[in-house]
């Protein structure tokens, strides 16, 4: 199978892998978290700017919240620039899947990194850069698992 074939595979078929594709893909990121220092931070920096507490102190259960449905959203949002990447370059190649990873890994890191983080609170500098490192590994392995399950799974369908 070739990567031309992904565009062969109905929208409304590639929005549900995608979403498949991510549930295995935050399940993955979370044990790369659990592995890197700061890594378990990142959802706490999202409830901590959602409750106006302390990144210490925020809920444990919103971050959870915000985390999966962050992972989930993106998964969507993968096969969303997908396919605006192949209406891009007039079908799918390699071209487009590589471009919309690293274009998705920017927007994740750079989004992060220039919108929450700044806004949480109880966070200094030298910790700001440690969780921000923490993000860009678990983002990347987010990806590295996102990437060939949802474009499998399509062309498995396709």
């Amino acid at each position: 199978m070739a990567f031309g074939e992904l565009a062969s595979a109905p929208s409304v078929v590639r929005f549900p892998i995608g979403l498949s594709a991510a549930i295995v893909s935050v399940l993955v990121m979370d044990e790369i978290m659990k592995r890197v220092p700061e890594g378990t931070t990142p959802p706490y920096v999202a409830a901590s700017v959602l409750t106006r507490t302390t990144v210490d102190r925020a809920p444990a259960r919103l971050a959870a919240v915000a985390h999966y449905l962050a992972g989930l959203g993106t998964g969507l949002l993968f096969t969303y620039f997908l396919l605006g990447a192949e209406w891009f370059f007039g079908g799918s190649s390699l071209l487009s899947v590589v471009s919309v990873t690293v274009l998705l890994y920017v927007l994740m890191v750079a989004f992060f990194v220039a919108v929450p983080l700044p806004r949480a609170s109880g966070v200094d500098a030298s910790r700001r850069t440690a969780i921000s490192r923490g993000w860009a590994l678990a983002a990347a392995g987010y990806l590295l698992v996102l990437v060939p399950v949802s474009v499998g799974l399509t062309l498995l369908v396709a």
